[in-house]
């Protein structure tokens, strides 16, 4: 008796302790999903308002450019959706072949690449063009990601950890720099470099070091060219272009007053969709670098804010990525793309308003280039299958909280 008895006790608490174990569920990011398509279609529209009349000048249809990028930005999303479900561990296997290919692909350019505007960054498949520098970001977020946690956290303390993976960036920040004259995509990689290691290592004062050496030799760089006008090698001439854009214009600096016109021209909500007149041969090649000036022509300071706040939600977005992701190496996949991400924009968005010297950085999402959306949006896809592996719990109050379980 004194069994049943017990057995029947039992039984309830059992079903109580089923009962309280929380329904381990998965998550997936759909804001950063979202965020993406809102950038993509916001581009899109821009693009067209851009590029239209030019379009229309040089190759008889003003949906050349707008067509070409929203085929391959519509096919592009839907890749994202398909290859973002799976596991990101699965791409890490193939991080250093990616890594190779594309350090030889940057040197290879110097020899195979057609030459345009005066530099090679561009290798030609038939009708299909690609620029190796954009696959080389990708594949240094990815690569880097692996081989810190394959180094782990303990040897990060030393000073033999950090230099490999500097090394590591650092190939191919100067192979991008040499090999395609893209100097503005090498800082991007050291800058990426920097931040992942950054993140990875467990002491701050260096990396404050060595961020202030940086910034004082800027200065004296400035401060050099400044005192000696006459010491012009090209690069050395958009820093004098940057200081005085009015006495230079012959060297860029029309370029840059155009842009800084189309800006102050908009005022607070623009001339309107459309509207702007910068765009008609004034701002040579809008639909690239310098598009973010007409979006402030035509939609104004409101615009331009609205924008930004896009971006700044993207990357919040990456960066709940980073804090919950269930390993270091997807944490630093998301910080990767996170820095990718940041620093393009702010290099864009500075170039264009003249607070730096003028460098070919596009816009993500919104400047032209079927290469840059490609392979942004297998950014994107990596960042997604990170959160994809993100778990939550289903509690009993019926409340969600993310756990870090692999």
């Amino acid at each position: 008796m004194a069994q049943k008895r017990r057995s029947r006790t039992n039984v309830p608490k059992q079903q109580r302790r089923r009962r309280r174990r929380p329904a381990v569920q998965r998550y997936y990011d759909y804001n950063l999903l979202a965020s993406v398509i809102l950038l993509t279609c916001f581009g899109l529209v821009m693009l067209y308002s851009t590029s239209a009349y030019e379009a229309q000048v040089e190759h008889g249809s003003d949906m050349f450019y707008f067509g070409k990028q929203a085929a391959i930005s519509a096919a592009c999303l839907v890749a994202v959706l398909i290859f973002s479900q799976i596991d990101y561990h699965i791409y890490a296997k193939f991080a250093t072949a990616l890594y190779i290919v594309s350090n030889v692909l940057l040197v290879a350019t110097k020899f195979i690449g057609r030459e345009i505007n005066g530099a090679k960054r561009w290798i030609y498949f038939g009708p299909v063009s690609f620029q190796p520098a954009e696959l080389g970001k990708l594949s240094l977020i990815l690569f880097l990601a692996c081989v810190i946690v394959k180094i782990g956290g303990r040897k990060m303390r030393g000073w033999r950890a950090p230099a490999i993976i500097l090394g590591l960036g650092g190939i191919t920040a100067f192979f991008t720099y040499y090999f395609t004259q893209n100097m503005s995509t090498a800082i991007i990689m050291a800058g990426i470099t920097g931040i992942m290691l950054f993140v990875a290592h467990p002491k701050t004062v260096p990396f404050l070091a060595a961020v202030g050496a940086v910034l004082v030799m800027a200065a004296g760089v400035v401060f050099y060219v400044a005192t000696n006008a006459a010491s012009g090698t090209f690069r050395l001439r958009r820093v004098l272009v940057w200081l005085d854009p009015e006495a230079y214009a012959s060297w860029g600096g029309y370029q840059v007053m155009q842009g800084l016109y189309a800006i102050g021209s908009g005022g607070f909500f623009g001339k309107g969709l459309g509207n702007s007149t910068q765009k008609l041969g004034a701002v040579p090649e809008a639909q690239n670098d310098m598009i973010f000036s007409i979006v402030c022509e035509e939609l104004g300071v409101f615009g331009a804010a609205m924008l930004t706040i896009l971006f700044v939600f993207l990357l919040y977005r990456l960066l709940f990525i980073a804090q919950n992701a269930p390993d270091l190496l997807g944490s630093l996949i998301a910080t990767g793309i996170f820095a990718h991400i940041a620093l393009q924009v702010v290099l864009n968005m500075a170039v264009v308003l003249n607070m730096i010297p003028t460098t070919g950085v596009t816009l993500p999402f919104v400047s032209y280039g079927g290469t840059s959306i490609l392979f942004l949006m297998a950014e994107m896809t990596l960042a997604l299958s990170v959160s994809r592996q993100i778990k939550f719990k289903e509690q009993e109050e019926g409340k969600r909280s993310l756990t870090r379980t692999a």
